[in-house]
Order: C-alpha cells, then sequence, then structure tokens
C-alpha cells in the first residue's frame, strides 16, 4: 500500500530513536483541508486503535486510520538529503492536483474541503 524508500526509512528510524519513547511508529494519513482539498499527515505516535491498518515497511511500524487507506494506496514516501529545500517528499499516484508546497491534494473521485490560505 505505502513504499517508503530507504533513504526515508533510515532518516525516520534515527527520528524514532532520538525521541527515546518507547513503542512509538509512524502515523500516516489524510485529513480534509489544505489548498487542494485533502492534507498528508505524518508523525509519531503510540496509540494504536483497533480500526488501524498495521502495515512493517522496512522493519518500520507504520500505522493507516481506516479513513485515510483508499487516499495513500501506492504513496511513497521518500527524503532528500539537500541544503536547501531538503527533507520528506510525498508521490501520490491517486492525486490528479497538487499544490505548490506539496502537502495538498485531491483526487479525481473526491475534492475535500480546499483552504485556498493553507500554503
Amino acid at each position: 500500500m505505502i513504499t517508503i524508500t530507504e533513504q526515508a526509512t533510515d532518516k525516520i528510524k534515527e527520528m524514532l530513536a532520538a525521541e527515546e519513547v518507547p513503542n512509538l511508529f509512524l502515523r500516516v494519513g489524510v485529513k480534509e483541508g489544505g489548498c487542494s482539498g485533502f492534507s498528508y499527515g505524518m508523525g509519531f505516535d503510540d496509540d494504536q486503535q483497533s480500526t488501524d491498518q498495521v502495515l512493517d515497511i522496512n522493519g518500520l511500524k507504520v500505522v493507516v486510520d481506516a479513513d485515510s487507506t483508499k487516499y495513500l494506496r501506492g504513496l511513497e514516501i521518500d527524503f532528500k538529503d539537500a541544503a536547501m529545500g531538503g527533507g520528506f517528499t510525498i508521490h501520490n499516484p491517486n492525486a490528479i492536483a497538487t499544490c505548490g508546497c506539496g502537502s495538498s491534494f485531491r483526487t479525481k473521485d473526491e475534492e475535500g474541503k480546499p483552504n485556498p490560505d493553507a500554503c
């Protein structure tokens, strides 16, 4: 369902280790909003719900809430280490439109709730 590149996996594992909190995992999700209609959420969590989908990607525990799974099929998360503009990047094959900042998208079937002031 989700692909995380080796570079992104290494960076996420490094960040998890720095947190020094047991049982943390990566949570990836989607919520309505952003300038294109939906926005991505990615962060560390330790509260897993019974409806969550749990994935093991490159030895990394990744959790996706049930509502977000339909938007994230085929998603690729990468990490670029650059002096300017580095960081995590997301490629979503379900997105037919994205915003300039890259954190918001729209799908063919659903527009979400765009907020033009979000970027």
